[in-house]
């Protein structure tokens, strides 16, 4: 049996990149990508035409320092993100630190076609592929011709040819033993890079990194490290597990355990089903549940029936019905309603969700609002062909 090597393919600023194809004159420019289509925007089009895009001098392009609005970046191009700007910044925010940032909108359109586009070309070379969202999968090269020569560089190599000639994109991979190890290494040498790393690799190349560098830390995890005076991982694989199940509790604590010392035996997912599906929006200003109810409630019920729908086109009905608010503090509160049987109807999704929102203080503006269909349950008519990207679309809406 040949040694396990799992890749992890990420693609570079993707939706920045993605835009860069259709205005090619800002390359080399920090430009930002966030929120929907506005009348600056509408106005490039009407001027020029899609054809034409190509032509719109630089500064016909709308600045960051001039948006006005709640949106968050989505992503950004490498020399803006040199100034501070990062993905779920508000747009607001990083206007301050970069005023001059060219800013375009989101193309959901364009990002799915490229998507699959690019998963494709993968599948193509190598079959046994998990898909993680829009821009990100993870290859297993074990048993794949090329797999192991190099430790997986040539194949890689051969994958970020491919998908280039097809899309145009380029693409950054790690590959490793095992995906928890792939997926830090892609980001080792971005963009357009490729890394191996190897079992022997883990003193010297992973140990040193901050513990936020393992996927599944989050800020609070590792603040909570750091007061303890644990930074970097090698100083997380010093801690004895006991130490740190009495600190994180059993299974946190194990995993923490495991993951320092580079053990991860997930396999390659090729197919998996859904715990649940949601929608949700924020809005332009914050909203009051009773000066602005009508507008409220016309969200709530296309939120109902944007889940639906989704349901619907895949297949699936679910129980449990919930909804999610953010007030104009950033607090959050979600309630839910388990149904006696499962349901895909927008109407009783809006009945049940109705329910459950009166469970919850709305004396405060609203921030966000959303709604959730869980323990979902395969329906037995044939649902409509779907792409495998769609869920990560549905996040970002």
């Amino acid at each position: 049996m040949p040694p396990r090597r799992i890749a992890h393919l990420d693609m570079d600023a993707f939706f920045a990149s993605v835009e860069l194809l259709r205005y090619p004159q800002l390359k080399g420019l920090p430009v930002v990508i966030g929120g929907g289509r506005r009348r600056a925007d509408d106005a490039l089009l009407q001027a020029y035409g899609e054809d034409g895009l190509h032509r719109v001098p630089v500064d016909a392009f709308p600045l960051l320092k001039d948006y006005v609005g709640r949106g968050v970046i989505t992503t950004a191009t490498y020399p803006a993100r040199q100034f501070g700007i990062g993905s779920a910044m508000g747009m607001m925010k990083a206007a301050k630190l970069c005023p001059q940032a060219i800013v375009l909108p989101v193309d959901f359109d364009e990002i799915r076609r490229f998507s699959r586009s690019f998963k494709d070309t993968i599948l193509e070379i190598a079959p046994l592929m998990e898909d993680r969202g829009v821009d990100e999968v993870y290859i297993d090269f074990t048993e794949v011709p090329g797999g192991q020569r190099d430790g997986g560089r040539s194949l890689a190599r051969l994958i970020q040819r491919s998908v280039f000639e097809r899309t145009g994109l380029t693409c950054s991979i790690g590959v490793a033993p095992n995906k928890l190890i792939a997926k830090m290494a892609s980001e080792f040498n971005k963009p357009q890079g490729i890394s191996i790393v190897h079992e022997a690799d883990l003193q010297t190349l992973i140990w040193p990194l901050a513990c936020r560098k393992i996927n599944g830390i989050g800020p609070k995890a590792d603040a909570k490290l750091q007061s303890l005076g644990v930074r970097t991982i090698g100083e997380l694989a010093a801690c004895e597990k006991a130490w740190l199940v009495e600190r994180f509790g059993p299974a946190t604590g194990a995993w923490m355990h495991e993951a320092a010392w580079g053990r991860d035996d997930r396999p390659v997912v090729t197919h998996s089903e859904p715990v649940s599906m949601s929608r949700e929006t924020t809005f332009e200003r914050d909203l009051h549940a009773v000066r602005d109810k009508a507008e409220l409630s016309a969200v709530f019920t296309q939120l109902c029936e944007r889940v639906a729908s989704d349901l619907q086109r895949k297949g699936y009905q679910g129980r449990t019905i919930g909804i999610k608010l953010r007030y104009d503090d950033f607090k959050s509160v979600t309630r839910d309603l388990t149904l006696e049987q499962p349901t895909a109807d927008a109407q009783a999704i809006r009945r049940a969700a109705g329910q459950a929102l009166k469970r919850v203080p709305l004396q405060q503006r609203l921030r966000l609002l959303g709604v959730r269909v869980g323990s979902l349950v395969k329906t037995t008519a044939e649902p409509e062909p779907s792409t495998p990207d769609e869920d990560a679309q549905q996040a970002l809406l």
